[in-house]
């Protein structure tokens, strides 16, 4: 499979891109928290790009291996933090809305209010929207794994 395009974006909307991403670190999350929710959607987009970024990203911000290699089965070890299982959690049911998924149910959004306040909340949720925003960009113009942005 080939991309169908070099670039989808021109430097202008790069850059308000830029701006957004900025916007998302900006809310008192700790950025290592953010690649985990990235990848975590990503992973259920299949977007082999975003992955990629994803984990170069979380590995540049002091991320292990161990840790990266579980967050597809993050229900499944002890690995992760209630913190971290919260957003997750957030990420995964804000993702999954198509046609009859219950999206974030009330016992999701309980689950992150009680550990995050609501600028850190609006910096997750922003994270995970924007995450969704590059994964449907990479599968409309096959764009590849092994670049980063």
């Amino acid at each position: 499979m080939e991309a169908r395009m070099k670039s989808p974006a021109d430097p202008e909307l790069v850059g308000a891109i830029q701006q957004i991403v900025k916007a998302a670190h900006s809310g008192g999350v700790d950025a290592r928290l953010l690649e985990l929710v990235h990848l975590r959607a990503s992973q259920i987009n299949g977007c082999s790009p975003c992955v990629f970024a994803g984990v170069r990203s979380a590995k540049k911000c002091g991320e292990t291996d161990e840790r990266l290699h579980n967050v597809v089965a993050w229900r499944e070890t002890a690995l992760f933090t209630e913190d971290e299982r919260a957003a997750l959690a957030l990420a995964e049911a804000a993702t999954r809305i198509q046609d009859g998924a219950p999206g974030v149910t009330d016992e999701i959004w309980e689950a992150a209010a009680a550990r995050f306040d609501e600028k850190q909340l609006s910096s997750i949720i922003l994270y995970i929207a924007i995450t969704n925003f590059f994964n449907r960009i990479n599968h409309t113009v096959r764009e590849q794994a092994g670049k980063t942005w």
